[in-house]
């Protein structure tokens, strides 16, 4: 877990002891926050005070490193701890997203009042069946839930109840909800650095790597306990909990039909020809990738498929010279980078890639005014009335209701416009039972200027 980055969007608090609050974009359920920028730094000049408060304390393993669980009957032992274990329980997982092709997870970190910390490889022992019994109905800690559930799900992890302490934070309120932060802001201690984004698939992991992973779970109740308690003092429990049982039946989004659109600078290629070309190279990077399990831009990257193709080489050699094109995968797999490009090019028109089909949402809601100015009057009440909601919650708008489904709710407002068509609406937007109750008499006076 890279644990020191921010909320994606949302500076950190100034160390003034000012907070800034912003939109943000994407669901509180999607947006990856282990990973990304860390905040701007786009303070006020009222902000930009000196912090002299004293630096925290270093967080630190109680119990000391334990060894590394990697065979069934050490699995057994713990297992059996876990069971005689009380209070909730803390898990964590590392994966090696940069390096590898698949999501699966290379450690895993779980603690409990009375059993202690394991570090567990599930690459030595694959099936976690045993741990997943012995927790039972025990409520999980996870942060970012989103980015572990599906890679404990493929050991046979499963939780039963669920406390995410990063969508807690959001709830709250919180400018960064990275683990790191919130560590810092409710407990007082700095979490170690430098680990987040090695290589976990590698064996043996070191004593660093194994003490930073450790450290991961080693105050996830502590925090768990301290959100819980302002959720409580703020009437906010019971939409968390809401928010939680809906994230234990989260599901990745799948990669859609043709996910070769998404590589990185595909505005560039603008001929079904190209088009065809890239798909080439993509389909046979992703192949070499899964069948060697290590992530695609490892081999090569976006930027040397959309600069190859531009170039369109005539021979394999001049390939190697495309910008990017360069590297020992690309000089080990050169003849297959060709023979795919060759391929693609001895297509026949009919089966070039055609120009995507436009998305089914609403056009940029810069264009409103002019293709639909009812639409951008919709919108722009919508908005008015989303600014003061979230003023008096102190909350980014997502969290209340995703951007997404309100612009389309405002494009294309369901007819007639009343109380039960909007909950309807929402509720097929997956928004959930406390986001509807609480939008829909606002989203009803937005779009239709009556009260109900």
């Amino acid at each position: 877990m890279d644990r020191d980055s921010g909320y994606p969007g949302r500076p950190p608090s100034c160390s003034g002891g000012c907070r800034h609050r912003g939109w943000a974009s994407g669901h509180p359920h999607v947006t990856p926050t282990k990973d990304g920028p860390a905040g701007d730094s786009n303070h006020t000049e009222d902000c930009e005070t000196i912090d002299e408060s004293p630096p925290l304390e270093p967080l630190t393993l109680r119990d000391g490193l334990s060894p590394v669980i990697d065979t069934p009957d050490a699995l057994q032992a713990y297992a059996r701890a876990i069971e005689q274990g009380s209070g909730p329980v803390a898990l964590d997982a590392e994966r090696a997203s940069g390096y590898r092709y698949s999501m699966r997870a290379y450690l895993i970190q779980v603690r409990r009042a009375g059993a202690g910390t394991a570090l567990i490889d599930p690459i030595a022992v694959p099936d976690q069946t045993p741990l997943n019994d012995a927790m039972g109905e025990a409520e999980w800690i996870l942060h970012a839930a989103t980015q572990d559930l599906p890679c404990l799900e493929e050991v046979g992890l499963r939780p039963r109840a669920l406390f995410d302490t990063e969508v807690a934070g959001r709830l709250l309120g919180r400018e960064r909800v990275s683990l790191a932060a919130l560590v810092a802001s409710e407990l007082g201690f700095e979490l170690e650095k430098g680990h987040g984004a090695t290589d976990w698939s590698k064996r043996p992991l070191s004593t660093g790597q194994l003490t930073y992973a450790a450290l991961d779970v080693e105050v996830l109740v502590e925090l768990r306990n301290a959100l819980h308690a302002e959720l409580l003092a703020t009437d906010r429990w019971d939409i968390a909990s809401e928010e939680f049982e809906h994230l234990r039946g989260f599901q990745p989004k799948d990669r859609g039909p043709e996910p070769w659109r998404r590589l990185s600078g595909m505005h560039k290629l603008r001929s079904p020809r190209q088009w065809a070309l890239a798909r080439g190279l993509w389909q046979e990077r992703d192949a070499i990738a899964q069948r060697t399990d290590t992530a695609p831009g490892r081999l090569i990257p976006d930027s040397a498929i959309v600069a190859a193709v531009v170039a369109d080489p005539a021979d394999a050699p001049g390939l190697l010279t495309a910008k990017g094109f360069h590297g020992r995968a690309a000089r080990k797999y050169r003849d297959r980078w060709w023979a795919a490009l060759e391929r693609a090019r001895s297509l026949p028109e009919d089966q070039w890639p055609v120009r995507p089909a436009r998305s089914d949402g609403p056009p940029p809601a810069r264009s409103w005014s002019d293709k639909d100015p009812a639409a951008a009057e919709r919108l722009a009440a919508a908005r008015e009335w989303m600014d003061h909601l979230v003023e008096s919650w102190g909350v980014a708008p997502e969290i209340i209701l995703t951007p997404d489904l309100m612009r389309r709710l405002c494009w294309d407002p369901p007819a007639p416009v009343t109380d039960d068509s909007i909950r309807a609406y929402l509720a097929a937007g997956e928004a959930r039972a406390w986001q509807i109750e609480l939008c829909t008499p606002g989203l009803v006076k937005a779009l239709t200027g009556v009260e109900t």
